[in-house]
């Protein structure tokens, strides 16, 4: 139980900490390109979908059963953690249909993230 609970804290880390370098990333590139603001969104979900996926799978990777239920776990933590920070930061967060979509994500990557962790060798 406690290696359980220590994988998906290290799960949860992992996804935070590759959201923070990707979209640190996309911020440089967003200053100093042309590129549209109007991609801010679509790429903000694509960012949480693989950091969501990378953490879930490499938390999942050595417990070896209960992928699915773990990474969903995982995903349902940081879509959690992302919105209370959210919520501080900003006194007018609320959710909306994207919120919900980011859920659905979050959950569904995190399933996939679990499944891959589980069974890689």
């Amino acid at each position: 139980m406690e290696n359980t609970i220590t994988n998906i804290a290290k799960g949860v880390g992992i996804s935070l900490l590759t959201t923070f370098i990707l979209l640190l990333i996309f911020a440089t590139i967003l200053t100093y390109t042309q590129i549209s603001e109007t991609m801010i969104n679509p790429v903000i979900i694509i960012i949480t979908a693989i950091s969501i996926l990378i953490g879930s799978s490499i938390g999942n990777g050595k417990l070896k059963k209960n992928g699915l239920f773990n990474g969903a776990l995982i995903g349902g933590i940081y879509i959690i953690t992302i919105y209370l920070i959210s919520s501080i930061l900003n006194w007018n967060f609320g959710l909306e249909v994207q919120s919900i979509i980011m859920i659905v994500i979050g959950m569904i990557f995190g399933v996939l993230g679990g499944i891959i962790g589980v069974n890689k060798k």
